[in-house]
């Protein structure tokens, strides 16, 4: 990630998450909670990008899956879940250099499931939509 991006996510009130495994090669993931709502961001770099040079689909998928399995859980307050449902829509191509922005809502919550919804913006452009069904788990098994 270049400085640049990092100096604009920080002067915006974005803060590093935690990552590690699969999500740690992705990232950084940038979080911050504006009224009382999660928004996550990722800037794009060369590692990202397909054979186009454009920024691959399965990263936006990854973020998207992510940002609304993190949303659930803290809107839930339960600390294990899956993703067992989600659906893709790529609006626009992604940018290498973009910043990446989802901002995840909660559509609806049983006591087994979180249906979630969420956008991913460049700026003021929708360049992905994303529904997830996240199954509330027992433990981490």
């Amino acid at each position: 990630m270049t400085s640049k991006a990092a100096a604009r996510l920080k002067s915006e009130g974005w803060s590093i998450l935690e990552t590690t495994g699969f999500m740690h090669l992705i990232g950084p993931l940038w979080e911050r909670k504006i009224d009382g709502h999660y928004e996550f961001a990722l800037a794009t770099e060369d590692k990202h990008h397909n054979r186009r040079g454009m920024v691959q689909g399965g990263v936006m998928m990854t973020f998207a899956d992510r940002t609304c399995g993190m949303a659930a859980r803290y809107s839930s307050g339960k600390e294990y879940m899956a993703t067992v449902q989600l659906d893709t829509h790529f609006v626009e191509a992604g940018q290498i250099g973009d910043i990446l922005i989802s901002r995840p809502r909660v559509v609806r919550s049983t006591r087994s499931l979180i249906f979630m919804s969420t956008e991913v913006m460049v700026d003021d452009r929708c360049i992905v939509m994303a529904n997830g069904v996240f199954k509330i788990l027992k433990g981490p098994g």
